[in-house]
């Protein structure tokens, strides 16, 4: 399946937290999304991998994608080196997105920016024509992704641009509230940063802040990769 956007995620929940919104908004204008989660997130305070892929299936649900996978790699250990890259080599030349959208390239969690920096060099060397890959024993074709997005996670990042988001905020907060260990559960004690009520309180700050700057209600912040090109009659 080719499709229009592949949001990729270094954990489970990395994508719904910050760029749920986008995604919504693109399937609902008809374009085909997936997610890639890099790893099964099994080094979490809470739950468990089996638990998250419960929840990361049900979080597809209600986001609507057509795809999602989890790369397997290890979870607070991983590298960016040829075995990753190779991994995610296929998997774009796999699935040819036009646009992906990656980890923030600076966040708190040391995950986020090695999982940024993977993604955008497998984007580049998935378009090399001397590296083989395979699919069910096929040599797979190169493939160019058009646009690398990184969308920002904890720490604040000027953003290059932003997405409106604010007919999809609370489909949005309905994928996050799918990882029911990992966040705000009134009848559990928190015993870590995101699973505080004052996380899901930041979070709501973070995409006020966001679309603020447009001047709208709710937005998510993106960067680019390389310079976008924008004709100013766009805004006219």
């Amino acid at each position: 399946m080719k499709l229009d956007i592949l949001a990729i995620g270094a954990h489970p929940d990395d994508v719904e937290l910050s760029c749920g919104g986008t995604l919504i908004k693109s399937i609902r204008a008809g374009k085909t999304v997936g997610i890639l989660d890099l790893t099964k997130g099994e080094l979490g305070t809470r739950g468990s991998a089996s638990i998250r892929a419960n929840e990361a299936a049900a979080a597809q649900h209600v986001l609507g994608v057509s795809i999602r996978e989890n790369l397997g790699i290890e979870d607070g250990w991983f590298q960016n080196n040829k075995d990753t890259q190779m991994k995610l080599i296929q998997k774009i030349r796999l699935y040819q997105p036009s646009i992906i959208l990656a980890n923030a390239i600076d966040d708190r969690h040391p995950d986020h920016p090695r999982a940024a920096a993977l993604v955008k060099d497998a984007v580049f060397l998935a378009g090399l024509q001397k590296i083989i890959t395979k699919e069910r024993g096929v040599v797979q074709d190169i493939h160019r992704t058009k646009y690398l997005f990184h969308y920002i996670q904890y720490r604040h990042i000027k953003p290059d641009f932003v997405v409106d988001v604010t007919p999809y905020y609370e489909d949005k907060m309905k994928a996050v509230q799918c990882f029911k260990t990992q966040f705000y559960n009134p009848d559990e004690e928190s015993n870590t940063l995101i699973s505080s009520k004052k996380f899901l309180d930041f979070l709501d700050g973070r995409s006020r802040e966001m679309g603020g700057s447009i001047q709208v209600e709710h937005g998510e912040g993106f960067l680019s990769d390389v310079p976008l090109q924008l004709d100013l009659n766009t805004f006219l």
